[in-house]
């Protein structure tokens, strides 16, 4: 990798490093306004007012992150990997709407996908230590998902059957006008989200519902459970730095590391 390369990144992809963590730090600035003016202009009074101004800004910003975009590609020994990575395809997808709007309307609307690139937020401060924690969490729900599937189906079969029940129970004329609404009656109810677009008017009816809604309380907490109990199961890797692999962009090596743990490069 040639000298200006290295320079170059060392400062777009490490954190461990001054300019490193300066630049995270200007391109998470940039990200945010770039989304609040994104959300300013669908205000109808601000866009009236402001409408040149802010996309002017959003221009200046939409080139400022295509030139980022290049030179992570650049800089990168084997582009590929970035560009089929999270945020490889993160960063096209928040520059590639500002293109799109000149063909289709409305298409930059969907800038607001910049907001995803706020994850970068976890290597500017150095919090590698809650993205393990995120990779902990991923890995018992990971563990417990067939726990979980056999739950969620246990679930359904119950809100199918008490949707129908309540179905035959208040009818009708009372707006449960069919089983897949009653059944999305049960639902509301039992997730205790409760819109009240439909209610029981009669005895049995409000009894029913009333089960239902303690039911929910109980129900609520299985999940919790399930993953808890994984989640004790689970340990979390301690000392990991925000070394960027050069090869393979790969990040989260230990602190004494001199190969990449991914694919054998040696890091920088």
């Amino acid at each position: 990798m040639k000298e200006w390369k290295k320079k170059l990144y060392v400062i777009i992809y490490e954190a461990d490093t001054f300019w490193g963590k300066t630049f995270d730090v200007v391109l998470l600035i940039a990200i945010v306004l770039s989304i609040l003016a994104v959300m300013l202009e669908t205000v109808e009074s601000i866009d009236k007012q402001y409408g040149n101004m802010l996309n002017i800004f959003e221009w200046v910003l939409t080139v400022v992150f295509t030139i980022e975009y290049i030179l992570r590609v650049i800089i990168v020994s084997k582009p590929k990997k970035y560009i089929f990575s999270f945020y490889g395809i993160i960063d096209f997808l928040s520059i590639i709407p500002s293109y799109l709007g000149l063909f289709i309307s409305g298409a930059q609307a969907m800038l607001i996908l910049r907001s995803v690139r706020l994850l970068r937020v976890f290597r500017v401060f150095k919090l590698v230590r809650f993205l393990g924690e995120a990779s902990y969490l991923l890995n018992a729900l990971r563990a417990s998902r067939v726990k979980i599937l056999v739950f969620l189906g246990g679930v359904f079969i119950l809100v199918v059957i008490l949707g129908s029940v309540m179905y035959v129970v208040e009818g009708r004329e009372h707006g449960f006008t069919s089983i897949p609404r009653s059944i999305y009656w049960a639902v509301v109810t039992l997730t205790t989200v409760g819109y009240g677009d439909i209610a029981p008017q009669t005895v049995v009816g409000q009894a029913l519902a009333t089960f239902i809604m303690i039911l929910g309380y109980g129900i609520i907490a299985v999940p919790t459970g399930i993953v808890s109990v994984e989640m004790n199961k689970q340990t979390v890797t301690p000392n990991t730095k925000i070394r960027a692999c050069p090869h393979c962009s790969q990040e989260g090596h230990s602190d004494d590391a001199d190969y990449c743990k991914f694919c054998g490069g040696k890091l920088l």
